[in-house]
């Protein structure tokens, strides 16, 4: 007799208690195996996937695509033990709130529950998001298992999630009241990409529609979007490190002519390109060294500066979920190719949108590189609890005084966004010196080699 498990939304690690089923990678009536991701799921962090720690067949599910669940509520039950379906076909449970009740049933006599079923029949179980579309076959009339097995295939339905390039696409369709399945995808094989999303989207809104009867006026009018997930996270870190640090802003411009020929230098020598970002953190390492009170936090219950050992390196990545901070760890004892592979790699998952907790946690001090929006400079927010940010615009050609003369030079503005309470202005204009000057003269970093 198999035994029926509930599995739970598990502590997914840094202080999470809440997620959104995104995803629902199985359905009622797959088998599962041991440590099968089965549902995919958004937090403050990132999306990932949640692996079910039973092997067995799918009987209810909780939630719909879509929901917030906190942490300890059932996600799904697990019949473990039954056995799994072969050559003659298994009746699947009508519905996640039935599947329960039913489960002992149809799992012990599959003919039985044919005969007491309302005439669909599950045919080619699979495991995962492997199956994305199933068949049911619906007989002529109700009746006994072996005429079941004798008829011939009547209808034919689609069932399972409709095949898109992301969850992403899949959400963005649902906030908008968007039927996938009723579009035709311009992807491989249909897959329905952004575009077709979007352009559905855009198609509905040009539709003319009556007028609506006029409402008694509100406070406030116009759409109103849930601060939620990763937007919500990133709303309620900005809000606490404004409202806690007493932070100040300098900068300075410098001439980055020498540092971006000494780049094209390295690249023209083979071997994994090297990236600006890469140079720019090995000078900040460089620089934090010598100005330790920047890699600092500060923890007013016990009223104490704590200077953290080591450099761990966040930088800011926009994605189509919106802004997150990946973070390398121990970038003080990484050179510069080791640098840039870990910072493509992040930024890959980040786009991909499968970096985990971990990888978007623990920062000592953040690299802001905002440059690459075709911006000068900023006066960015510090990403709490750590004590500074530096920041980064974008390189491009101005008159310098060069060697005494008026001259064509790539100049970079660098600001330093700082915690007041770690440093006073002196130590943040020299610790904003020495990046200046490193990425004037970048030989001077051969001293720290």
């Amino acid at each position: 007799m198999p035994q029926v498990l509930e599995f739970k939304l598990p502590d997914l690690g840094e202080g999470l208690t809440e997620a959104e089923i995104v995803r629902w990678l199985v359905e009622v009536g797959d088998v599962v195996a041991v440590d099968q991701p089965v549902v995919e799921v958004e937090t403050a962090k990132a999306m990932v996937e949640v692996p079910c720690p039973y092997g067995g067949v799918v009987t209810a599910r909780f939630g719909e695509e879509g929901t917030e669940l906190p942490v300890g509520s059932p996600l799904l039950t697990v019949a473990v033990g039954a056995a799994a379906p072969s050559a003659g076909p298994v009746s699947r449970a009508p519905s996640a709130s039935a599947a329960s009740s039913a489960s002992s049933t149809s799992l012990a006599s599959p003919a039985s529950a044919e005969a007491e079923s309302s005439g669909n029949v599950l045919v080619g179980y699979g495991t995962g998001a492997a199956v994305a579309r199933r068949r049911r076959i619906r007989p002529v009339a109700a009746a006994g298992p072996a005429a079941v097995a004798d008829t011939a295939v009547v209808t034919v339905e689609t069932d399972g999630p409709v095949p898109v390039i992301s969850p992403l696409v899949r959400r963005l369709a649902r906030e908008n009241g968007l039927d996938l399945r009723a579009l035709k995808g311009s992807g491989p094989d249909g897959l329905i990409l952004r575009s077709d999303v979007e352009s559905a989207i855009r198609g509905a809104k040009e539709v003319p529609v009556q007028a609506p009867a006029p409402v008694p006026a509100v406070a406030a009018v116009g759409e109103r979007v849930p601060l939620r997930g990763m937007r919500g996270a990133v709303a309620d870190k900005l809000s606490r490190s404004r409202h806690e640090i007493p932070d100040a802003t300098c900068w300075v411009d410098a001439d980055a002519t020498e540092l971006m020929a000494a780049r094209t230098s390295m690249n023209q020598a083979g071997g994994p390109p090297v990236s600006v970002l890469a140079l720019l953190a090995r000078i900040c390492t460089s620089a934090l060294a010598r100005f330790p009170e920047l890699n600092s936090t500060v923890d007013m219950a016990s009223r104490e500066i704590v200077r953290l050992p080591g450099v761990n390196l966040g930088f800011a990545a926009q994605t189509e979920r919106g802004l997150v901070v990946p973070v390398v760890r121990d970038a003080h004892a990484r050179n510069v190719d080791e640098l840039s592979a870990e910072f493509a790699r992040l930024t890959e998952s980040a786009r991909a949108g499968s970096l985990t907790p971990a990888e978007l946690t623990g920062g000592t001090f953040t690299l802001n590189n905002y440059g690459v929006f075709g911006v000068d400079g900023s006066t960015p927010i510090i990403n709490h609890p750590e004590a500074a940010m530096l920041g980064v615009g974008r390189i491009v050609p101005k008159p310098w005084v060069h060697e005494g003369e008026l001259a064509v030079r790539k100049v970079v503005q660098l600001s330093l966004t700082f915690d007041h309470r770690v440093c006073d202005g002196g130590t943040a204009g020299g610790f904003l010196r020495y990046v200046a000057d490193c990425v004037e003269h970048p030989t001077l970093l051969l001293r720290t080699l």
